[in-house]
């Protein structure tokens, strides 16, 4: 069989990718991910009377918990398949990465496995988060220098930081 055969055989029999229908879950999936978010904040602020300030701190704790949980029961990952890049929202996606890291080394106890296995996904999201804020931070403030954004105030920067600062 001749090689241009053989490829076209190959491209009529290949998977095609349902791209719209991956971005509608993603962003649908997203979505909800963060209105759960929102709610769980609202809830802690307005129904249980957690400082506005703090509130988005126990939203993100519950999100990371629940995603650990689920992610170690097994239902985050069939959640993923169905949100598609939807289930990746930065805090819970994280959440599942650390634990399914944690996971697959269990076998070899805390010290050789869980701890490394941790660390070897997560370990590569820290520098490339920590490392894209320095340079996005570099930009900002430079922008800001010469005139050509606005200075942000301290209750934006607050809340653009997910309450952190």
């Amino acid at each position: 069989m001749k090689t241009q055969e053989y490829e076209r055989i190959i491209k009529a029999h290949e998977v095609k990718p349902a791209y719209m229908k991956n971005a509608s879950s993603a962003f649908l999936f997203g979505g909800l991910l963060a209105l759960v978010g929102q709610s769980l904040s609202w809830l802690y602020e307005h129904t249980l009377g957690v400082d506005p300030e703090i509130a988005p701190t126990f939203m993100i704790i519950t999100l990371v918990f629940v995603a650990s949980v689920l992610t170690g029961l097994g239902v985050y990952d069939k959640f993923g398949q169905i949100a598609k890049l939807g289930g990746i929202i930065p805090i819970t996606g994280f959440a599942n990465t650390v634990t399914s890291s944690a996971l697959e080394g269990k076998s070899e106890g805390i010290v050789l496995g869980i701890a490394p296995g941790i660390l070897k996904i997560s370990g590569s999201i820290l520098v490339i988060s920590i490392l894209s804020g320095f340079f996005f931070g570099l930009i900002r403030y430079f922008l800001v220098e010469m005139g050509i954004a606005p200075a942000l105030d301290h209750y934006t920067s607050y809340v653009l930081s997910g309450g952190l600062l």
